[in-house]
C-alpha cells in the first residue's frame, strides 16, 4: 500500500505539491492523472525518496522508501526509462540492479522474457528504440518481483502490441494483490486498465475515487478528468492564426 499523507513539496517560492493526502491500495490499479506540472512526477520521487518531503509523509507499507532494507524487492518503480547507461547491454544493466540485491540471474532471464526482450538483451541500450527502453525499464522495475509497483508513462513509445501487454500487466500484478501506481496522460488509456484514479491539478487533490463512483460524474473519465482539471492547466495552447486546418 502506497501512503501519502498531507504531503508538501516546496522549490524555493514555488509549491509543487500542496497538502497532498491519498492512498493507493494493495489488489488495484490506480490511476495518478493531472495536467503537465501537476506534481505528479514530484511526488511519486518523494514515494521513492528521490526528493524530501517539505512537511507530510509518503509510505511504502507504513515504511519510508529510504527506511526499506530491500527496496527492489518491495517497490518496483519506472520513473525514467531512459536514466540507462548507453554503453551496457539490457542483460547487464538488469544483471548490475540484480547484483544489489542478491536477485539470480535466472530472475534477469525471467524479466527479460517477460518483457519480450529476449531477441535484443545484448545489444546496447544506447541504440534502443523509445518503446525497447520502455520495455527495459518495466522488466527492472518487475526485477526483485516486488509488492509494490509505480510506473511513470510506462506506454509512452509503445506499439500497439505493446500498449496491450501494459494493459494486461498492471491489472494482472494487481489481481495478484500488488499495489500499483500508473502515471500517464492517456486518460483513454487508464480507464480500460485502472480500477481507481488520483487526479491532482496545481499539486492538490481532485479527486480519489474508483472508476464508476458518483464522484467522478457519469460521463467518461476524459470528460470527469478535462472538468476537474479545468482551472489547473498551465500550459495551454492557443489557435493558430487563420484557424486549424
Amino acid at each position: 500500500m502506497i501512503q501519502v499523507q498531507a504531503l508538501t513539496k516546496r522549490y524555493g517560492p514555488h509549491t509543487a505539491v500542496d497538502g497532498l493526502t491519498f492512498t493507493a491500495p494493495p489488489g488495484a490499479v490506480t490511476g495518478f492523472l493531472g495536467p503537465n506540472g501537476a506534481g505528479k512526477s514530484t511526488t511519486m520521487r518523494v514515494i521513492v525518496g528521490l526528493e524530501r518531503p517539505t512537511s507530510g509523509t509518503a509510505t511504502v507499507d507504513g515504511v519510508r522508501y529510504a527506511d526499506l532494507s530491500a527496496p527492489l524487492r518491495s517497490v518496483g518503480t519506472m520513473l525514467d526509462a531512459r536514466s540507462v547507461h548507453p554503453g551496457r547491454t539490457a542483460f547487464r544493466h538488469l544483471m548490475a540492479m540484480a547484483r544489489t540485491h542478491g536477485i539470480p540471474r535466472s530472475r534477469v532471464e525471467e524479466v527479460i522474457g517477460l518483457a519480450g526482450l529476449e531477441s535484443v538483451a545484448e545489444r546496447r541500450t544506447g541504440a534502443f528504440s523509445l518503446g525497447m527502453g520502455q520495455r527495459l525499464g518495466i522488466a527492472g522495475a518487475l526485477l526483485g518481483d516486488p509488492g509494490t509497483l509505480i510506473l511513470d508513462e510506462p506506454v509512452n513509445g509503445l506499439d500497439p502490441d505493446g500498449v496491450l501487454w501494459v494493459r494486461h500487466l498492471v491489472k494482472d500484478l494487481a489481481a495478484e494483490g500488488r499495489t500499483v501506481l500508473l502515471s500517464s496522460h492517456l486518460v483513454h488509456e487508464l480507464a480500460l486498465c485502472a480500477d481507481r484514479v488520483v487526479i491532482i491539478g496545481k499539486g492538490r487533490l481532485l479527486a480519489d475515487a474508483a472508476l464508476g463512483d458518483p464522484a467522478l460524474g457519469a460521463g467518461s473519465l476524459e470528460d470527469a478528468y478535462l472538468q476537474l482539471t479545468a482551472g489547473s492547466v498551465e500550459y495551454r495552447g492557443g489557435a493558430a492564426k487563420g484557424g486549424a486546418r
